[in-house]
């Protein structure tokens, strides 16, 4: 088994040269995910206890950044500003996928007291500050979300969303 692949990893760092905090960010999160991802008392899975410790001490308490270890990221993250964000751990993140501060993307409470699945993002998705994206829904690829948006309900292809509840306020071209 290898450590995260060489061009994961330089797909990240290309998508975050110009940002140090977030290249740090997806980086750690790579190493921990790799680690946090394996089968329970094999020798990788050992091996990963102290990285993801330190993963979920330094990145999740002292950045304010909730990427859970286990969540499934393609290549491509970049998280811009990295304060206050919350990434459930069921959520499914696409290709080259932009994130801001202040975000929330998981599941919610279903009428029978469980959780409901979370979002699936598409690739090439730009996700806007202080959005709350929530439920079993799918973003579609090339989706913008507005700043402040709160997405509940699916999202179309290359539609840029916006409001409280999100609307679809127009279609890129």
């Amino acid at each position: 088994m290898m450590l995260p692949s060489l061009s994961i990893l330089k797909e990240d760092w290309k998508r975050n040269r110009h940002n140090t905090k977030g290249l740090f960010v997806v980086t750690f999160f790579r190493l921990a995910n790799f680690f946090a991802t394996k089968k329970r008392n094999t020798l990788f899975w050992l091996l990963g206890i102290p990285i993801v410790i330190c993963y979920k001490l330094f990145v999740e308490w002292i950045l304010s950044v909730e990427l859970q270890v286990k969540t499934d990221v393609v290549p491509g993250l970049v998280i811009y500003h990295g304060q206050g964000l919350v990434v459930s751990d069921q959520t499914k993140i696409g290709e080259n996928v932009t994130l801001r501060h202040n975000t929330t993307i998981g599941n919610k409470q279903n009428t029978a007291g469980g959780t409901a699945s979370s979002p699936v993002i598409g690739d090439n998705v730009d996700i806007g500050s202080n959005c709350v994206i929530i439920g079993d829904i799918s973003v579609g690829a090339n989706a913008v979300i507005g700043a402040g948006a709160v997405v509940v309900t699916d999202v179309p292809e290359n539609a840029v969303m916006a409001g409280n509840p999100a609307k679809d306020i127009k279609i890129k071209e």
